[in-house]
């Protein structure tokens, strides 16, 4: 059996540098990073939960951290020539229960509260939009080299209040002038990614924001996040031999399965390869049995409220075509 199958599975792992110093298995998408990162500056990206979302932003902080040694044995190892460190702003939304604007802000004033820590600050109270503009262009000016901003679940505070109509409006004004530094500050932001399970695309918050390139269906990108059946076959064949073994099947029934439970997603409207959500797979590779593991924490609140709200009768919205305008919402 390959080494590799030696590496412990990285069930619900999402911080890169533990992942690789701990031993971790990781599935290489650092070509794909290479290139986000070298043709282009500004990005957005949907993706489900529980897809890999958190580890890709890791991934992409430590690479602009230059911590090469990390990256040994990777695509990029060969390819980065500088590894220049980069002071890097990244923002994890999804902790908090947004129940108020307060909690928002008071997430927001955390992550800027550490990075004037750093950086300093002014002694005249501003906005938190102002703030942040403030720490990047000190940031800047104090290492020579331009920023990195990194948002992981940009749209959980909308998100949060579905059911608030009022409060999703004062969410989005809070997100809109704090987002909108990205714009502001384009000459002296190196690269910015933001990720989310949503597209709030047609009002507020991305309305200031077009300088965002968003890749969630471009064809470039389509495995940048989840797991290919090329991956499958090559990465991760070893521990479908053993799942096999455990199980008393052989490997082609352990397969035929893995297609039939967690496979089936897909990004982009080309032929391409579908996409294996990783956390099932992970999961069900490391227990040795099938099960339902996205559907039980993967889950978004929000599509369960709107499903119970709105009276959706399952069963008409399986095999149901849309356009892809649908996709973006109008939220």
């Amino acid at each position: 059996m390959n080494s590799i199958a030696n590496k412990i599975l990285p069930v619900g792992v999402q911080n890169f540098e533990s992942l690789i110093r701990d031993g971790y298995m990781y599935v290489d998408k650092t070509e794909q990073i290479w290139r986000l990162t070298h043709f282009g500056r500004h990005y957005f990206l949907a993706r489900p939960r529980r897809f890999g979302k958190s580890l890709l932003l890791s991934t992409i902080e430590a690479y602009f951290e230059g911590k090469k040694e990390l990256f040994k044995g990777l695509y990029i190892y060969g390819e980065e020539k500088e590894w220049t460190r980069h002071p890097i702003f990244h923002i994890d939304l999804s902790p908090e229960n947004y129940l108020s604007t307060d909690i928002l802000k008071s997430r927001l004033d955390w992550y800027l509260s550490q990075w004037e820590a750093i950086y300093g600050k002014e002694d005249v109270e501003r906005s938190l939009s102002a703030r942040f503009e403030n720490c990047i262009m000190r940031a800047v000016k104090q290492t020579g080299n331009r920023a990195v901003v990194l948002v992981d679940e940009y749209d959980k505070p909308i998100l949060s209040a579905i059911e608030n109509v009022a409060l999703q409006n004062e969410m989005r004004t809070i997100l809109k002038a704090f987002y909108g530094v990205l714009k502001s500050q384009d000459g002296n932001v190196r690269f910015s990614l933001l990720t989310g399970v949503t597209k709030f695309s047609k009002v507020s918050i991305f309305s200031d924001l077009n300088n965002l390139n968003d890749i969630s269906r471009d064809r470039r990108y389509f495995d940048i996040c989840g797991i290919t059946q090329t991956e499958i076959d090559d990465v991760l064949h070893p521990y479908i031999q053993a799942f096999a073994q455990t199980n008393n099947c052989d490997v082609d029934e352990v397969s035929e399965n893995f297609r039939r439970m967690y496979d089936g997603y897909r990004f982009t409207s080309t032929k391409q390869q579908n996409i294996y959500n990783p956390f099932s797979v992970f999961s069900a590779l490391d227990k040795g049995e099938y099960g339902n593991y996205w559907f039980e924490t993967g889950t978004p609140n929000y599509i369960v409220e709107l499903l119970k709200r709105n009276n959706y009768i399952l069963s008409d919205l399986t095999n149901k075509p849309i356009d892809s305008t649908a996709l973006d919402s109008k939220g």
